[in-house]
């Protein structure tokens, strides 16, 4: 875990960027001694909300399934494939 002074990246924004580049993980701003803010290298934000709406849409997904909602099977899935191809070679 990566901990600077929120001054730190006032003084050293550079290297704080690239440590976030290098490592793929957030540095931790602090001021007064407490958690502040946290800064991280926007590829790594991209993936970190992708992740986060996956997550969301398999707990739904979870969450209908345990409610009751009829899914797909793989058979089901494969035919909608295969229509949607036949479809789209046809025209």
């Amino acid at each position: 875990m990566n901990i600077r002074p929120s001054a730190a990246i006032r003084q050293n924004y550079n290297e704080i960027s690239e440590l976030c580049r290098k490592t793929g993980e957030p540095v931790y701003l602090t001021k007064n001694g407490e958690g502040d803010l946290v800064v991280m290298d926007i590829e790594a934000f991209v993936r970190r909300e992708k992740m986060l709406k996956l997550r969301e849409e398999l707990l739904a997904a979870e969450e209908a399934r345990l409610n009751g909602h009829k899914g797909y099977s793989t058979y089901d899935v494969a035919k909608a494939m295969k229509d949607a191809i036949a479809e789209v070679l046809d025209e």
